[in-house]
């Protein structure tokens, strides 16, 4: 495919009535002719544009043509434009040889043979027009060769992140798995032993207690699961609803406070202003959920805070840990899919919690931000905008 630019020619003459004629003499369809007065015009213009040949007069006064072409042939950028002489001089000067020397390809006399000048641009431009078009060619199959690279690095990571999170969907699914199994055969072997006291009022609430949250654990894992194929397909939708904030922060805070307890730490709570919006409840809730269960994990068995604070345009909550915080390196990556924190002790999970929670955040037409410190804990702020009416 060739290039839409034009083909620039350089003419260079000291008599403007000579430019002309030569000029009006090469003028073609995709040409643009540039002219010039003197070597040193000459010079200026051949360091802005790439030229497919010159045509310099030999006789000029200051720098003459053949002083201009030691200057091309001496740098880099011009040292392959093809150099025609014109000169005015008799054949029998030997012009033509100081010419070559100088590294014309040609020498042409005055009166200009029209068909011969004509001629001779034609092939130089056509030598030119193929050169350009064979380096566009390889450009075109560099790019394509990179591209191709590139997409092969993607594939190939594609692929080991599949077998990753299949790996980790396994390892995950089983541990809640394990646990119901065993339970159920040891369910099974106090029944065909006929030991119905294991299987009392207190027995039995606890063994339902134990079910629900191996059966949790499994849900959350195909929620998540599910959530990240709606995320990628753009299926995720929100249904907005009134919500009051601090209300929804205190029973999250209530309900996780066992769990926090079991974990060693407490949750601590700073929402006395109500604020109400346009959210969706239930996803805000997985958001706040997702944030604390992290902030307990990686808390070091510290206190875990949750502040919220109110604007007019908008609303913040604060989740902030007194862990070993989160270097600045890794603060970006966290937020991708399948990230499960730093070091080979990190907590399990699939890696999709924080993931999850952005995308939900910025649904909301909100964020999800990090400010960490190595050595002073973490604080993720989910910010909200307020609205008296449901998102169109």
């Amino acid at each position: 495919m060739q290039d839409a630019s034009p083909t620039k020619l350089l003419i260079v003459d000291d008599l403007p009535e000579n430019l002309q004629a030569l000029e009006a003499l090469i003028r073609d369809d995709g040409r643009e002719i540039f002219q010039a007065g003197s070597g040193e015009e000459a010079l200026a213009l051949l360091l802005q544009h790439d030229f497919a040949m010159a045509i310099l007069d030999v006789q000029m006064p200051g720098m003459d043509g053949f002083e201009l072409a030691e200057l091309m042939r001496g740098t880099e950028k011009t040292r392959q434009i093809p150099i025609v002489f014109v000169t005015a001089a008799g054949k029998e000067l030997n012009y033509s040889f100081k010419g070559y020397e100088a590294g014309a390809v040609d020498v042409l006399y005055k009166p200009l043979d029209p068909r011969a000048v004509k001629g001779k641009v034609q092939v130089f431009v056509a030598l030119y027009e193929a050169r350009e078009a064979m380096r566009r060619q390889v450009e075109a199959l560099e790019t394509a060769q990179q591209k191709q690279a590139a997409t092969q690095a993607q594939l190939e990571r594609a692929l080991l992140m599949r077998d990753e999170f299949m790996s980790m969907v396994s390892h995950e699914m089983r541990t809640p798995l394990n646990t119901l199994y065993l339970e159920t055969q040891l369910r099974k072997m106090q029944l065909e032993r006929g030991n119905m006291a294991a299987f009392g009022a207190e027995q039995l609430q606890r063994m339902v207690a134990r079910d629900d949250r191996q059966i949790q654990s499994i849900i959350r894992l195909i929620d998540d699961m599910l959530d990240v194929s709606r995320i990628r397909s753009g299926k995720l939708s929100l249904r907005p609803g009134w919500v009051e904030l601090s209300g929804l922060l205190r029973r999250v805070v209530h309900d996780l406070t066992p769990q926090a307890n079991t974990a060693g730490t407490a949750i601590t709570l700073d929402a006395g202003t109500p604020v109400s919006g346009w959210w969706d409840e239930f996803r805000i809730e997985q958001i706040v959920v997702n944030l604390l269960t992290n902030a307990m994990r990686y808390g070091c068995q510290q206190p875990v805070s949750v502040t919220l604070t109110v604007d007019t345009d908008w609303a913040r909550v604060d989740v902030r840990d007194c862990g070993p915080g989160i270097a600045p390196e890794n603060q970006a990556k966290i937020f991708e899919p399948y990230e499960r924190g730093v070091g080979s002790d990190a907590p399990a999970g699939l890696g999709l919690g924080l993931y999850i929670s952005r995308q939900l955040a910025e649904v909301h037409e909100g964020s999800l931000t990090l400010h960490s410190k190595p050595g002073e804990g973490s604080t993720f702020s989910l910010t909200l905008p307020r609205r008296d009416a449901p998102p169109e």
